[in-house]
């Protein structure tokens, strides 16, 4: 597990006077401000965070030393991190996105799977994008206690008992 967790991102300029489009991956999106000052992945350039407004698909926002339109617009795409310990902590049965990536998926008889690429969700719960050995495509998998009953990261494990004909 990373000392580092992304909290959001840059989607570039918002007006004119050094805002930017920033999108929250939080489960409360206002707690993206909380978290600050946020770094880049490398630790080279840290921000403190002003929300200004809500707009359509996260916040108006100001971070530290941008200034302008031309400077925001270069921010556009910059992944925003925090320290893993000032996050809260989870129960049990709920994990960071940031943890289940990479892991090793294998079903309950013991046979790799694949490895967690990512994590979607589109509405209706999330579900864990496997890329199985070998093979170019991806497989999605709910990530709900039937299909993955068990979650190791200690290990660096799921097992998974996905349905009829996934794999």
């Amino acid at each position: 597990m990373s000392d580092l967790v992304c909290v959001g991102a840059v989607a570039g300029a918002f007006g004119v006077r050094g805002e930017v489009r920033l999108k929250s991956f939080c489960a409360e999106p206002s707690d993206i401000a909380d978290y600050a000052p946020l770094t880049t992945e490398d630790g080279s350039r840290h921000f403190s965070v002003t929300l200004t407004r809500p707009i359509s698909n996260g916040f108006a926002a100001h971070l530290s030393g941008v200034e302008s339109k031309e400077q925001a617009d270069a921010l556009r795409g910059l992944r925003l991190f925090t320290p893993r310990d000032r996050l809260p902590a989870l129960p049990d049965d709920e994990f960071y996105h940031a943890d289940l990536i990479g892991l090793a998926v294998l079903d309950t008889g013991g046979t790799a799977l694949g490895r967690v690429r990512a994590v979607q969700n589109h509405g209706a719960g999330d579900l864990l994008e496997i890329q199985p050995e070998g093979q170019s495509g991806t497989m999605l998998l709910p990530f709900t206690r039937a299909a993955v009953p068990t979650v190791d990261l200690a290990s660096g494990r799921i097992i998974a008992d996905p349905p009829e004909g996934l794999f």
